[in-house]
């Protein structure tokens, strides 16, 4: 028996982690298209994606907190 991770269809998810982050990039701006939405909806892995939304998440806020200190100081 092959695991294909649980998904019907037969093939299992392949891609990198430069996808997710690529994909969680374009989203932070809202720009994607429905066709590239339904294509990493098929094959992003959702690990990479939470662990690409955290490090994205991570340097927007430090580059915040870098435009604040700049302003302020």
């Amino acid at each position: 028996m092959i695991d294909n991770g649980g998904e019907k269809g037969g093939s299992p998810r392949k891609s990198s982690f430069g996808q997710s982050m690529r994909a969680v990039f374009w989203s932070f701006f809202g720009v994607r298209r429905r066709r590239d939405l339904e294509a990493d909806a098929a094959q992003l892995n959702p690990l990479h994606l939470i662990a690409a939304a955290l490090i994205g998440a991570a340097i927007f806020i430090g580059v915040l907190i870098l435009v604040v200190r700049a302003v302020v100081g």
